[in-house]
C-alpha cells in the first residue's frame, strides 16, 4: 500500500459500524486508539467468560504486533474503568482484525478487491440479505460483488451499498492465506532492513562523536604505518 494510501486510510470514517452498547465503547476506544496510532475496526460484546469486549485495531497500513495489543489494552483500560459504559463485569481483549478480517472502510473493499467476502445486509437488497462471492471493487457507494458458481439463487453480480451492511468480512481461502504470508514477509524484510538502517546510523554517530571519519581505519597504513624491525635490531 503506497504512504498517500496509507495516510488516506489512518484518517478514513468506518462505513460499518456498531449500535447499542458496543457503539458506545467503540465512541470511548477510537479516539484513545488513534492518539497512539491505531484506528479502530470493530467493538464486539460476547458471552464468553462472562463477558467480553473485543476491540479490533490495526495500524493504518493494516498490521497489528502483539506489543501494539498490549500498549492499546493499557491505555484503553482506565478510559472504560472511567467511563463505565457495561453495566456488568467483563474481560478486554484487544486484538488484530485477523485474516479473515471485517471490511468497514471503503479502503477495505478497495484493498481486499479479488477475494470471497461475505456480507449481511441491514437493509435488504431485493428481499435477500445475506451475499456471498468475489468481491470485484467499489462502484460509487457499493461494493460490486460476483455470486459464487453453484449457489442457489445466487445472482451473477450484484452492487451492495456499503452504507446498508451491517457486515462484511473476508472468508478464509487459500489465496487470502497465501497473500497474508507474502505480505508478512514484506514486512519481516522492511523490518531488518530498518534494523540494519539503525545500526548503520549508530556507527556513524560513533564515529563523529570519536572524531573519525567514516572511512579511516583505527589502525594507520601505508607510509605512516611504523616499518617492521628485524629481529635483533
Amino acid at each position: 500500500m503506497s504512504e498517500t494510501l496509507n495516510a488516506h486510510a489512518g484518517t478514513e470514517r468506518r462505513l460499518i459500524a456498531e449500535t447499542g452498547t458496543a457503539a458506545r465503547v467503540a465512541a470511548l476506544v477510537a479516539p484513545v486508539l488513534e492518539q497512539l496510532g491505531y484506528r479502530l475496526v470493530r467493538v464486539r460484546l460476547s458471552g464468553a467468560d462472562g463477558c467480553t469486549v473485543q476491540v479490533m485495531a490495526e495500524r493504518p497500513d493494516g498490521t497489528m504486533q502483539i506489543e501494539d495489543c498490549e500498549a492499546a489494552s493499557r491505555a484503553l483500560s482506565p478510559v472504560l474503568d472511567a467511563a463505565d459504559p457495561i453495566d456488568r463485569a467483563y474481560r478486554l481483549e484487544v486484538s488484530s482484525p485477523g485474516i479473515d478480517r471485517p471490511l468497514v472502510r471503503r479502503c477495505d473493499f478497495e484493498r481486499y478487491a479479488g477475494h470471497v467476502v461475505k456480507i449481511e445486509m441491514a437493509v435488504p437488497l431485493d428481499g435477500r440479505k445475506r451475499f456471498r462471492g468475489t468481491l470485484l471493487g467499489i462502484e460509487g457507494e457499493a461494493a460490486r460483488v460476483r455470486g459464487e458458481e453453484g449457489a442457489a439463487a445466487s445472482p451473477a453480480e450484484v452492487l451492495l451499498p456499503i452504507d446498508d451492511m451491517a457486515e462484511a468480512k473476508l472468508v478464509l481461502t487459500d489465496a487470502l492465506v497465501t497473500e497474508a504470508l507474502r505480505r508478512a514477509k514484506a514486512e519481516e524484510r522492511e523490518m531488518k532492513e530498518g534494523e540494519r538502517e539503525t545500526r548503520r546510523e549508530r556507527r556513524e554517530a560513533r564515529r563523529h562523536r570519536d572524531g573519525r571519519p567514516e572511512n579511516q581505519s583505527r589502525r594507520p597504513s601505508g607510509p605512516d604505518r611504523p616499518a617492521a624491525q628485524n629481529e635483533g635490531e
